[in-house]
C-alpha cells in the first residue's frame, strides 16, 4: 500500500511539472559551428529525455559485452559448485547407508568439482573409513587439521586413527593440541585428563580439570573433582598421610556417597583420633548406598574394643539401612568374630532362600564356628554355584576394588559397584589393580569367590588388560568415531558414549553445512 501511494504522488508531481511547463511556453536557441537550431522548450525537454534513454541501452550493451566473460565465468562456477554440493550431499548419504562404492564414486566428484572444500574433505576422509582405507582417512584428516576452519575436526579424526593403530602418544599429541587450540573440546579434554590419569599425574589432572571447568557442568564437574581427589590421596596414604587426609575429606565433600573416598577418610581420621567425624561422614554414605567397604570402615573406627561392643555399633549402622543385605552381612559377620551365633544365624535367615556367594561363604564360616564342618563344605559348594554379588566392575572387567579409571579404555570413573554381566561372571578374574594404578593396595572389604584359574590375564602392550570373555572383540573397546555418521568396519559404532562429547544443546537448530547431517 505504501508504495503505491508513493507511485501515485511521484506521478502527480511529473504531471504538475509537465503542465507547469506547458503554461510557460518559450524558445531554445542553440547556435554551435555556425549551426544554429531554434525549438520549443517542450521540445527540447522531449529531445533530451530521448538522448538520455538511448544513452542508457548503448551503455548497457557495451557494459554487458564487457562484462560478459565474467558472467559466464561466474554462472559456470556456480553449475560447478550446484554439482559438487549435490556430489557431496549424496556422498554422504551414501556413506551413512554403507555403500562402498557409491562413497567412493562420489567422493572422486567432489574431489574433482570442488578440491580442498571442508566437505570434500569431510567425505573423502568418511569413504575412506568406510572402505577401510586407514592411509587415505589420515591423508584427509591431515588436510583438515591444517586448515583454520576444519582443524578440530581433523586432529579428532587423527586422534581416532592414531587409537587404531595403538599409536597412544601421537592420539596424546593430537588430543593436547586440539584441547590447546579449542578448550571447549569434551572429547580433547576428557582424552588428555585420562591420558594425565593412566600416568598417575594426578596433579596435572586436577589442574586441567581446573582449567575446563567452565565448559562443564557443576555436577559433572564436582564428581571428576572428588574422583581425582580420592585418587590422589590413595597414592599418597603411605607417603603423605595429613596430605591424603585433606584430598579425602574434600572429595567427600564434593561427592558426600561415593564410597572409596569416605572409606579412606574414615580410615584417616580414626587414625588420628577424629572418630565422631569418621562415624558422622561414613553415616551419611550409609544411609544413601549401603557398601561393605563402609561396614568394613565402621567396624576397624575402634580398633581396641571388645567384639560385642563393635556388634552393636554395626547392629546400630544396619538399622539406618533397614531390609538391607549389606547390614545384615555387616552384623553377621560382626556377630560370628563375638561368638554371638545365634544373632549371626538370624541376620542371614532371610537370605538363605536365594543366597548369593557372599551369603553362602559367610553361613560357611558360621558352621564351622559352630564346629559342624560337615555343613560349612555343603555351604563353600553351594557358594561355587551361587548368584554372584555386586562388584567393582567397568567396561565387562571386575576389579578386587574400586579404581579411578577403566583399565580397557581409560574412562574416568568407570567403575561402579554392580553385579557384574551375565555370562561372563564365571570367567571373570580379578584384576591385579597394581599392575595398573600406582596405589597402595588395601584388603578387601570382603572376599570374593571366583572359579580357579592358573594366572590374572596380562595386560596388553597398551596397558589395558586382556578381555575376560570371548565374546568382546577388540573393537568393542576401541575410542568413539570422529564422524558419528560412519559406522566403519571396526568402529564402535555412533552408539558409544565421547561424549558426553556433546555439548550440543538437543533443541539449537544447526546451521551453515552441519545442515548436511541432519
Amino acid at each position: 500500500m505504501i508504495r503505491v501511494v508513493f507511485f501515485l504522488i511521484v506521478v502527480g508531481v511529473l504531471a504538475l511539472g509537465a503542465a507547469w511547463l506547458a503554461d510557460r511556453p518559450g524558445d531554445v536557441v542553440v547556435t554551435w559551428q555556425g549551426f544554429r537550431a531554434e525549438t520549443s522548450l517542450m521540445v527540447m525537454a522531449a529531445a533530451l529525455l530521448v538522448a538520455l534513454a538511448v544513452l542508457a541501452v548503448v551503455w548497457s550493451i557495451a557494459r554487458a559485452i564487457v562484462r560478459s566473460p565474467a558472467v559466464l565465468a561466474k554462472r559456470r562456477r556456480e553449475r560447478r559448485g550446484a554439482r559438487a554440493y549435490a556430489a557431496i550431499s549424496e556422498g554422504l548419504i551414501a556413506v551413512g547407508s554403507g555403500d562402498i562404492d557409491a562413497a567412493r564414486k562420489l567422493s572422486a566428484d567432489a574431489n574433482r568439482l570442488a578440491p580442498g572444500e571442508p566437505l570434500t574433505l569431510l567425505l573423502s576422509a568418511q569413504a575412506a573409513q568406510l572402505s577401510g582405507d586407514r592411509a587415505g582417512a589420515e591423508r584427509a584428516f591431515r588436510a583438515m587439521a591444517g586448515r583454520a576452519d576444519t582443524k578440530a575436526l581433523g586432529l579428532h579424526g587423527l586422534f581416532i586413527e592414531a587409537h587404531r593403530h595403538d599409536d597412544h602418544e601421537s592420539a596424546r599429541a593430537h588430543a593436547e593440541e586440539a584441547a590447546a587450540t579449542t578448550p571447549t573440546l569434551g572429547w580433547a579434554g576428557r582424552a588428555v585428563l585420562e591420558a594425565r590419569c593412566k600416568e598417575g599425574d594426578w596433579p596435572s589432572a586436577l589442574a586441567l580439570l581446573e582449567r575446563h571447568r567452565g565448559a562443564m557442568d557443576k555436577a559433572s564437574y564436582r564428581r571428576q573433582r572428588a574422583v581425582l581427589l580420592t585418587a590422589r590421596a590413595l597414592a599418597a596414604e603411605e607417603s603423605d598421610r595429613e596430605a591424603a587426609k585433606n584430598d579425602a575429606l574434600e572429595a567427600v565433600k564434593l561427592a558426600p556417597t561415593l564410597v572409596p573416598a569416605v572409606a579412606l577418610a574414615a580410615r584417616l581420621l580414626a587414625q588420628g583420633g577424629y572418630l565422631r567425624k569418621a562415624n558422622r561422614i561414613i553415616d551419611t554414605a550409609w544411609r544413601a548406598n549401603p557398601h561393605p567397604e563402609l561396614a568394613q570402615s565402621f567396624a576397624e573406627l575402634r580398633a581396641s574394643e571388645s567384639a560385642r561392643d563393635r556388634l552393636k555399633r554395626i547392629e546400630t549402622l544396619a538399622k539406618r539401612a533397614p531390609e538391607n543385605v549389606e547390614g545384615a552381612l555387616a552384623v553377621a559377620r560382626a556377630a560370628i568374630d563375638a561368638r554371638e551365633f545365634a544373632r549371626a544365624r538370624s541376620a542371614l535367615a532371610p537370605y538363605l532362600n536365594a543366597p548369593t556367594k557372599r551369603v553362602a561363604l559367610l553361613t560357611a564360616a558360621l558352621e564351622r564356628a559352630e564346629g559342624d564342618e560337615g555343613r560349612a563344605r555343603e555351604w563353600l559348594g553351594r557358594a561355587v554355584h551361587a548368584a554372584p554379588d555386586p562388584a567393582w566392575t567397568a567396561d565387562g572387567y571386575v576389579s578386587d576394588r574400586w579404581l579411578p579409571l577403566s583399565p580397557v579404555t581409560g574412562r574416568l570413573d568407570a567403575f561402579e559397584w554392580r553385579v557384574p554381566l551375565t555370562g561372563m561372571t564365571s570367567a571373570a578374574p580379578v584384576i591385579e589393580s597394581e599392575k595398573v594404578l600406582v596405589i597402595p593396595a588395601k584388603p578387601a572389604a570382603e572376599p570374593a569367590v571366583h572359579e580357579q584359574h592358573d594366572s590374572v590375564p596380562p595386560l596388553a602392550t597398551n596397558g589395558a588388560a586382556a578381555p575376560l570373555h570371548p565374546g568382546l572383540q577388540p573393537a568393542q573397546t576401541k575410542a568413539d568415531p570422529v564422524i558419528p555418521l560412519v559406522h566403519a568396519p571396526d568402529d564402535p559404532g555412533p552408539g558409544a558414549e565421547i561424549v558426553e562429547e556433546a555439548e550440543t544443546e538437543p533443541d539449537a537448530k544447526p546451521s551453515g553445512w552441519r545442515k548436511i547431517f541432519e
